[in-house]
């Protein structure tokens, strides 16, 4: 078996294709020591400069670029400020944006969280969730993705919604991906879980588990069925039947359900489901933690491991990031130091 300290080191040669909802986080801290009098709210006092950062796909491409790996981010802006600030925070993280365009029709998708005293008391999200209406915007995504595939070692299409992923843009991604042999993982959204059939993986927690059961229930009409009869996922138990179903409806290799201070489950076509418990010591936020789990899951496929290896990984690197707080990366000396007596 391969040890971890030599894994973490191969990334270092990896080359991943992150496509997908592109969004700028921005921070607001201060204080709260009273409620407003005009309503039953807390006034936060603002102590620094907003901070922003990389969110959503771009928060994925973080992570792998963090671990050493070489990303290209493929995805959109809008053509304003916003747009302007994320897109030299992708460069400040040293993550190549040649295939992030501008939409003309679309405003940048930000996301603003509010924290007083270590804990988010508000976000707030600015966005218009639709597909682009530029007819030429696809065709030209597209077109760069068929020159650059093949020059990467895997694909992590992260779908948060908003728009920028669509099913025919996944068939033909998939198409590719089939086509030049790729490693195509997805961190999917529930409404779309229809579309990603035949892809090597994907990353749902618990929750969108449930809610895709449900969503494939309502509308999928054709001849396969999907043979549950539950969408609650209360105990281990139902989350391995489930997820040995859903493996087998959607034709994945494998399947990875993120179970929060349960640790991970992994499904394997022709294996036995295989629980991994948490490495977490402390969990103060878990945010940003599915991005850390699909980008060192794929990293670690990219590397030649064993998906268990893989998915042990990922949940080692799942256990630093909650204990930190906001959508933080991982680093190859953190992950090396959690293993290290692996």
């Amino acid at each position: 078996m391969n040890s971890y300290k030599k894994i973490i080191k191969a990334f270092k040669s990896k080359k991943l294709l992150v496509i997908g909802d592109i969004i700028l986080d921005q921070h607001i801290r201060g204080s709260v020591s009273r409620i407003s009098p005009e309503a039953p709210v807390p006034v936060v006092v603002q102590e620094q400069d907003p901070t922003y950062s990389p969110g959503g796909a771009a928060n994925v491409a973080c992570n792998l670029r963090t671990l050493g790996a070489k990303v290209l981010l493929v995805g959109r802006i809008g053509g304003d400020p916003e747009g302007r600030l994320l897109d030299q925070c992708l460069q400040d993280c040293r993550i190549a944006t040649s295939g992030v365009f501008v939409d003309r029709y679309t405003p940048t998708i930000v996301k603003t969280r509010i924290i007083a005293q270590h804990q988010q008391v508000l976000r707030l999200d600015r966005e218009r969730v639709a597909p682009s209406e530029d007819k030429k915007f696809y065709p030209k995504v597209l077109n760069f993705l068929k020159r650059n595939i093949p020059k990467f070692d895997a694909m992590i299409m992260s779908d948060y919604g908003k728009g920028m992923i669509t099913r025919e843009l996944v068939e033909e991604i998939c198409a590719l991906a089939r086509h030049y042999g790729k490693i195509l993982t997805v961190d999917p959204k529930v409404e779309h879980f229809a579309y990603y059939s035949g892809v090597t993986a994907i990353t749902p927690n618990r929750k969108e588990a449930e809610n895709a059961i449900r969503n494939i229930k309502i509308t999928h009409n054709g001849r396969k069925k999907l043979p549950l009869t539950s969408d609650r996922l209360e105990t281990i138990a139902d989350v391995e039947k489930a997820g040995a179903q859903l493996l087998k409806f959607m034709e994945l290799e494998s399947l990875l359900i993120t179970l929060g201070e349960h640790g991970l489950m992994l499904f394997e076509r022709g294996k036995k489901p295989v629980r991994i418990p948490t490495k977490a010591q402390d969990v103060f936020d878990v945010t940003g933690a599915g991005d850390t789990v699909i980008s060192v899951y794929t990293l670690g496929l990219s590397a030649g491991v064993s998906k268990f290896q893989a998915a042990d990984l990922a949940n080692y690197a799942a256990g630093i990031v909650v204990g930190k707080m906001g959508a933080v990366t991982v680093t190859p000396e953190e992950l090396l130091e959690a293993t290290k007596n692996h």
